[in-house]
């Protein structure tokens, strides 16, 4: 199978400050980090149109084991990317909502879903087909 010629994508290049003696100390570790969390940029994007009950949450993602759901949302928030709200009503309600920074997220998560909506076909068709071979 010959694919088509591929046309280099010109991406602005941005310069940082200097960060460290090593690629390890390269703040850009907290991107990848993020995005290696399987569940946080979905709960990102769940929450992208306003707060949201943490059963709200994860009956409409699907999948996610109440015990992950906690997780994540401590680990966001302690991250600084959702602010937690509790109400003291009876019973007590929770609430969960994107900061400044949840809400840059969504960015990267829409340029990212945009690359998937053109690549991803190819990508799984040629996985499975690695597959088939493998088999």
């Amino acid at each position: 199978m010959s694919a088509a010629p591929i046309e280099p994508v010109a991406a602005e290049r941005v310069d940082f400050a200097p960060y460290g003696d090593f690629e390890s100390d390269c703040p850009a570790r907290t991107g990848v980090d993020i995005f290696g969390n399987s569940w946080l940029p979905v709960i990102v994007y769940m929450l992208r149109e306003g707060p949201m009950r943490p059963g709200e949450l994860r009956t409409t993602i699907g999948g996610i084991s109440q015990k992950m759901l906690t997780q994540t949302l401590r680990r966001m928030e302690r991250m600084t990317l959702v602010r937690r709200h509790r109400y003291a009503e009876a019973p007590p309600r929770v609430e969960y909502e994107l900061t400044a920074a949840g809400a840059d997220l969504l960015i990267p998560i829409y340029a990212l879903g945009d690359w998937v909506d053109k690549h991803g076909h190819a990508v799984n068709e040629a996985l499975a087909d690695a597959d088939d071979e493998a088999d």
